[in-house]
């Protein structure tokens, strides 16, 4: 039997796509007869208490790491948090990596070793464990790094950058495959492999069992938070990072503020705050701000709204692409998208004929586009589009379909 070892930065119970996303493929190689091995963090990602009673972590070895059981699959965690200190957290992402790397260096014969970016640093570290244990490396092009943290500005050091890049290209070209997720991606980087037949593109997927279509009588969501209105409902509900643009949500809910379109924000994160402040400032109560909700909640509470909007940020558009994406698709519900051309997700979704996508760069232009079809589309016109998308993704996009890419990608590499 060959060993696959899944070296991840989130697995289950985090609660976050990531972990979803190799929660299944791990599932699928186990079930196609691979031994399947997981190196990962302690969970701190929107981890909770009832995913925490059915998988529980059991401390080995004085505590330097903690063991659970994934239906069956063994799950080896190192401890990570997200610390509030600079200094702390570095030192907590160094730990990480010499444990897993020392834990997989201890683990018996490995014949794959699988892992998603980011990390670009989990690819270096595979290179080389996978050298000493004579195992193939298959990368997961998530996000491409570093261009999406140079792009958004947290990178200035030219010194910095050269080793980031040098980076990126030793893994892309020791690695036995890569994948990415989208053909955007796919042309951004191909140029920088030595040999470009390694490069694979594998999308991304939902479990189309979890997110499904609902009636109105299927929807249970916190009345609290979500009140019973004939208002036309927008919703967004992920991670409020830079990675979206929030200021086009604030703009279009100033010129809709007396017409009968509401905007709920569901989620956590470093721009929360920001959004908070702006909804007070110009009085906004049209848009509700929502804490995270568990992810049993989302088909709920897809279901409970007319339309999903995803604003890109034009810095960060071109490096990144929202899961959330495949999740609205799988409930039949259409999408509000603003990107620009030839991003991922504008690439993704142009022939589908399941959203709305404003691709304009001037910010005016772009809220007037937006708020027109807010005033004038008919609420039919949504559900064809949502109809749309369902059938798409339960031919393309299903779990199923695209964990069985992954089974053929390392059956392969093995070959």
């Amino acid at each position: 039997m060959s060993k696959v070892l899944i070296h991840s930065i989130a697995f289950s119970p985090d609660g976050v796509s990531t972990a979803y996303l190799y929660n299944d493929i791990a599932l699928r190689l186990k079930d196609a007869g691979y031994e399947v091995v997981v190196l990962t963090t302690t969970p701190h990602y929107n981890a909770l208490e009832s995913e925490l009673e059915k998988q529980p972590l059991k401390r080995k070895c004085l505590g330097t790491y903690q063991i659970s059981y994934y239906h069956g699959i063994v799950v080896k965690h190192v401890y990570q948090k997200k610390f509030k200190n600079s200094l702390l957290r570095i030192i907590g992402f160094l730990y990480w990596h010499f444990m897993s790397f020392m834990l997989g260096l201890f683990e018996k014969k490995i014949d794959v070793i699988l892992s998603p970016s980011p990390p670009l640093s989990i690819g270096i570290i595979n290179c080389f464990l996978g050298r000493l244990k004579k195992a193939k490396i298959i990368y997961n092009v998530q996000e491409i790094y570093p261009d999406l943290l140079i792009e958004e500005g947290k990178l200035k050091s030219g010194i910095i950058i050269s080793v980031l890049k040098w980076m990126e290209r030793m893994v892309y070209n020791k690695s036995d495959a890569v994948t990415t997720i989208d053909e955007v991606f796919y042309k951004i980087i191909v140029n920088r492999f030595k040999q470009p037949s390694k490069l694979h593109i594998i999308p991304n997927f939902v479990d189309t069992n979890i997110y499904k279509p609902l009636n109105q009588n299927g929807i249970i969501i916190p009345s609290e938070f979500f009140p019973d209105t004939n208002s036309l409902k927008l919703m967004y509900a992920g991670n409020i990072g830079h990675a979206q643009d929030w200021n086009t949500l604030i703009e279009i809910a100033i010129q809709l503020k007396d017409s009968n379109v509401v905007f709920f924000v569901i989620g956590e994160g470093v721009m929360r705050n920001y959004l908070n402040e702006k909804i007070f400032e110009h009085q906004l109560t049209n848009i509700h701000l929502i804490p995270y909700q568990p992810r049993n909640l989302m088909p709920s509470l897809i279901a409970y709204a007319d339309m999903q909007f995803i604003f890109m940020a034009p810095h960060t558009e071109r490096h990144g692409f929202p899961s959330k994406v495949y999740t609205i698709m799988a409930c039949a519900k259409p999408m509000l998208v603003c990107s620009g051309s030839d991003t991922p997700i504008v690439n993704f979704l142009k022939e589908k004929d399941c959203a709305f996508m404003v691709e304009e760069k001037n910010q005016t232009m772009k809220t007037e586009t937006i708020v027109q079809i807010l005033r004038t589309t008919k609420r039919e016109e949504l559900i064809r589009m949502g109809n749309n998308g369902f059938e798409n993704i339960n031919r393309n996009f299903s779990k199923e379909v695209v964990t069985d890419l992954y089974l053929h990608l390392i059956d392969s590499v093995l070959k």
